[in-house]
């Protein structure tokens, strides 16, 4: 990482969210208004709210059990949400499913990896292009030219993706033989495949030790910065949180609690309690 990289600047919408200032002339592509959903009686999300720039590195963290992973099967339809709204490049999600969600540009990590192990590298990314497939099944049990030629550009297509992480060279590995770092950047790259306007990583640093996440901290850039879209994250390294994400959401007990910067965030003293509790004799103040 270079730490001498220019610092971005965030600026408030009428929303009173906030956005890097690059993408302020365009509508954010992802904005969620007042979003809920309660379990029986439980409430486990209420009234959240955000804005994320068009190329923004935007961070969700929060104690475990905050309610953050629920908020990311909010925005993917793996939950329908009990009240509130989920706009996509402008457009309402409410009636749409995780197939549709997908193909209209939100696409995820998880934070136990989920690859198809015992395929090969390759095919991991092909299934991520299940997109851009344009042949019906005649045609493939057929095998007229159409689909050839529907096949050729889905190899391409994986291999161009995989030699931007330098994984050309695993592509006929089994996906389940892989170290761990490298099934990460694999679940990237079968993620990136489906063409996202934005990408969801839950807790993406699980498992690293410090060199991987410094790599991984590079390749999250450098996704950003290659593809032109955001991201969102979910993450309790604090270290990684505060050295990529512009705009960071704090969560807890399914609230936003706090807003703003990495540096407004380090300071704020609620956060510093949901994180580390009061201090002893606090509670009568």
């Amino acid at each position: 990482m270079n730490a001498a990289k220019e610092k971005t600047i965030m600026v408030p919408l009428p929303s009173q969210a906030i956005i890097p200032e690059r993408d302020a002339a365009k509508k954010p592509i992802l904005e969620v208004h007042r979003l809920g959903i309660n379990f029986g009686g439980l409430v486990a999300v209420e009234d959240f709210n955000i804005a994320v720039g068009r190329t923004e590195i935007c961070g969700l963290i929060g104690p475990n059990g905050a309610g953050k992973t629920t908020i990311f099967n909010l925005l993917t339809k793996v939950y329908k949400p009990t009240s509130g709204a989920i706009l996509l490049d402008g457009k309402d999600t409410a009636n749409m499913n995780t197939v549709q969600i997908n193909r209209a540009g939100i696409a995820r990590t998880f934070q136990n990896i989920r690859l198809f192990r015992s395929l090969s590298v390759e095919d991991n990314v092909k299934i991520g292009l299940h997109n851009e497939v344009r042949y019906s099944m005649g045609t493939g049990i057929l095998r007229l030219p159409k689909f050839f030629k529907s096949e050729r550009r889905a190899r391409e297509r994986a291999m161009e993706l995989l030699d931007i992480f330098d994984m050309t060279h695993l592509a006929s590995h089994r996906a389940g033989s892989l170290p761990y770092g490298a099934q990460r950047r694999l679940e990237f790259v079968r993620a990136l495949a489906t063409n996202p306007k934005v990408l969801l990583l839950d807790e993406p640093a699980a498992g690293m030790n410090p060199s991987e996440t410094e790599e991984l901290m590079s390749n999250i850039e450098k996704i950003r910065d290659r593809f032109q879209i955001a991201i969102v994250l979910i993450e309790h390294d604090m270290r990684l949180v505060m050295g990529i994400c512009e705009g960071i959401a704090v969560i807890n007990y399914g609230k936003i609690i706090a807003k703003g910067t990495p540096e407004e965030i380090q300071a704020n003293p609620l956060v510093i309690e949901a994180y580390l509790g009061k201090k002893k004799g606090d509670e009568a103040c």
